[in-house]
């Protein structure tokens, strides 16, 4: 069985750890005030990343969670204060100039998430990962099979795969592919919808949307070396339906 990286969700949202049904804002449960102390929980638990999503940012389409996230990477990063060892953060909402793009890499975040700009700008979001090789992931949230942008208010015409396929020779890091109809429901992996996207273009795939088991992990796990790099999980873990332990030591990640 491939290793399959997990990646525990940090959303933000007015400086709070929440989680969203089906990405609708009205629809957040809380379930924290401090995402330093959150990450720093999952760094202590093993993980080796975390995954930070500025919500409000996504909406307003620039950063709106800044001092969050750099709470986070001061939390995380070692030294003073900082979690021994590190982890890494992959963060998007609101990321959709070079300029927020490479500050944001500068003040540590190892990769950045590009969501609705790899539709409606993808000249940016091409330029983007020409310049900073490896260190931009693709974020292609899907409704029905088709991409939705602006926080996922807005569905287009695209369909998740040919939006993928722009990307594949621009030196992305990675398509972190969520089926919205499933996130933040706990009604399991879309794993045939993520395995066609893995299978169809030539970058790694990570899932996202409705973790609730082991056994989601698992069947990720067992189809993982077709290009699944990893898999995203939020609300299974703050409602305690995923052990952390049990978590990494089923997929190795």
């Amino acid at each position: 069985m491939a290793k399959l990286t997990l990646y525990p969700a940090i959303d933000l949202k007015g400086g709070r750890v929440v989680r969203l049904k089906r990405g609708e804002m009205n629809q957040a449960t809380v379930y924290g005030a401090d995402p330093a102390a959150q990450a720093a929980g999952f760094a202590a638990a093993g993980f080796a990343w975390v995954h930070v999503v500025d919500l409000d940012g996504a909406f307003a389409g620039r950063p709106a969670n800044a001092a969050a996230v750099q709470a986070i990477l001061a939390a995380v990063q070692g030294g003073a204060g900082g979690v021994a060892g590190g982890i890494k953060v992959q963060l998007g909402g609101g990321i959709r100039s070079m300029a927020t793009a490479e500050a944001w890499l500068a003040s540590g975040v190892s990769r950045i998430i590009l969501g609705s700009a790899a539709v409606k700008d993808p000249d940016f979001a091409l330029a983007a990962c020409r310049a900073f090789p490896g260190r931009v992931a693709l974020g292609i949230d899907a409704k029905g099979g088709m991409v939705a942008t602006e926080g996922w208010a807005e569905v287009s015409t695209l369909p998740a795969e040919t939006v993928a396929k722009r990307f594949e020779d621009a030196g992305a890091a990675a398509i972190i592919y969520t089926d919205i109809d499933r996130d933040g429901m706990l009604g399991g992996v879309n794993v045939a919808a993520t395995l066609a996207l893995a299978r169809a273009v030539r970058l790694p795939v990570i899932a996202s949307g409705g973790v609730a088991s082991l056994a989601d992990l698992e069947a990720l796990a067992a189809v993982a070396a077709e290009g699944i790099e990893g898999v995203i999980i939020g609300r299974a873990l703050y409602d305690g339906r995923v052990d952390p332990a049990a978590a990494l030591a089923l997929t190795g990640g």
